[in-house]
């Protein structure tokens, strides 16, 4: 008895301003054709269930597009693999807030999906011995216990959610929080396998528990998931194949359509533009495999804004021409430690930077129980770095 298990597909995911000849945005096609090459190699691993663990869509009302092509690929599945039930939970991005506008996930119940979008279900197939508690994320709905029915000899628990104190800051965005769910409710040892969705890297929280990731490069931190990749040498997005008999497992790597290429970063240290201009042309030159039509990111630490100012705007205008994306990554200094005196010692009180003091206010403010401080200063310190590197990354656009 095996099982595949995939989740976060957000079809529908739209970024940056490329669009492709029948004017799709790109990134939303890129997204779409990534899901075709997994339902292929879906169909070739034939398993006897499918189980996806949520954010099928990117948004709670996707485009036309996105919702034909994933009528299109699970048709497919059901005509190809005509005795393996496909089982399906709604995400926080599928789930709309209030019951009555109704999840578009329902849709797919027409071609055999089993789709538990508005509360939890169980899903049975006396056939095989098969019961699937499906959990989706909705807000406000009572979660039942996460226990296995009895009676069957394969139970498999899918839920879309976070697993408290498990995900990395990185994963934190500014949409609807997933549901959080504390390790022990998983009851992980009684059930056959335990399919989970939301967090977009493969990663094993407990034995036969795990998140597939996601398909594609669709969060609002990409670079952070491909950092977390190299470190725990797993290779890119895919999906799981289980053995729920044998215990077997294998992760299947899904090629992204669309590359994405972080290169080398360059410590802009004592650094004049023309010569920061040199070092990121050097990058750009000895990318492997070029920057065209990928999705490119220098970072550069320890430079100055005035240098960014000065930089080499048509060398910059013709990167993002050839890739799909570029994105130059700039990064202040640290700053000196804060230094205080009196007037006559030669000592100073260096003002505050804008994260110092926003992080002290952070520090003092009030916070409801259970809050926890420092990943609350952690958060917002993020939230001010994004915005500050986004109006950077738009600068060099500017003529001078």
């Amino acid at each position: 008895m095996r099982l595949v298990h995939l989740a976060d597909l957000h079809l529908g995911f739209r970024q940056y301003q490329r669009l492709t000849a029948a004017g799709i945005n790109q990134r939303e096609a890129d997204v779409a054709a990534t899901l075709q090459r997994a339902a292929m190699q879906i169909v070739d691993v034939a398993p006897d269930l499918i189980v996806i663990g949520g954010d099928v869509f990117h948004t709670v009302r996707p485009s036309n597009p996105a919702i034909l092509h994933a009528f299109r690929v699970l048709s497919m599945l059901r005509d190809r693999l005509p005795e393996t039930p496909v089982v399906m939970v709604a995400g926080n991005h599928d789930a709309p807030r209030t019951a009555e506008t109704g999840c578009i996930l329902r849709l797919f119940r027409e071609i055999g999906v089993h789709v538990a979008d508005a509360k939890p279900e169980v899903f049975t197939f006396p056939d095989r011995s098969l019961a699937v508690l499906a959990v989706p994320d909705v807000p406000g709905i009572e979660r039942p216990p996460l226990v296995p029915p009895e009676g069957f000899d394969h139970r498999v628990l899918l839920l879309h959610g976070e697993i408290a104190g498990m995900l990395p800051p990185h994963v934190a965005t500014a949409d609807r929080a997933a549901i959080e769910i504390r390790p022990e409710e998983l009851h992980a040892e009684a059930w056959s396998y335990v399919a989970l969705g939301h967090y977009h890297v493969y990663r094993e929280v407990a034995p036969r528990a795990y998140y597939s990731g996601s398909l594609d490069y669709t969060s609002s931190n990409p670079w952070g998931e491909l950092r977390e990749e190299r470190e725990q040498g797993i290779p890119g997005k895919g999906f799981i194949e289980h053995d729920l008999v044998q215990g077997a497992h294998r992760f299947h790597p899904v090629a992204p359509t669309r590359p994405l290429l972080d290169l080398e970063p360059v410590d802009a240290s004592g650094m004049g533009a023309q010569e920061l201009d040199s070092a990121i042309r050097a990058r750009v030159d000895t990318a492997p495999g070029g920057i065209d039509d990928r999705i490119v990111r220098v970072t550069v630490r320890n430079v100055a804004r005035h240098v960014v100012r000065e930089l080499d705007h048509g060398a910059l205008r013709e990167y993002r021409k050839r890739a799909t994306h570029f994105h130059l990554d700039t990064r202040r200094p640290e700053p000196l430690p804060r230094r205080t005196g009196s007037g006559g010692g030669g000592t100073h009180q260096r003002r505050a930077t804008l994260p110092e003091f926003v992080g002290e206010r952070l520090r003092e403010r009030p916070l409801p129980a259970g809050v926890d401080r420092e990943q609350f200063v952690t958060l917002g310190l993020r939230y001010l770095q994004q915005a500050e590197e986004a109006v950077m990354a738009a600068m060099p656009v500017l003529e001078h």
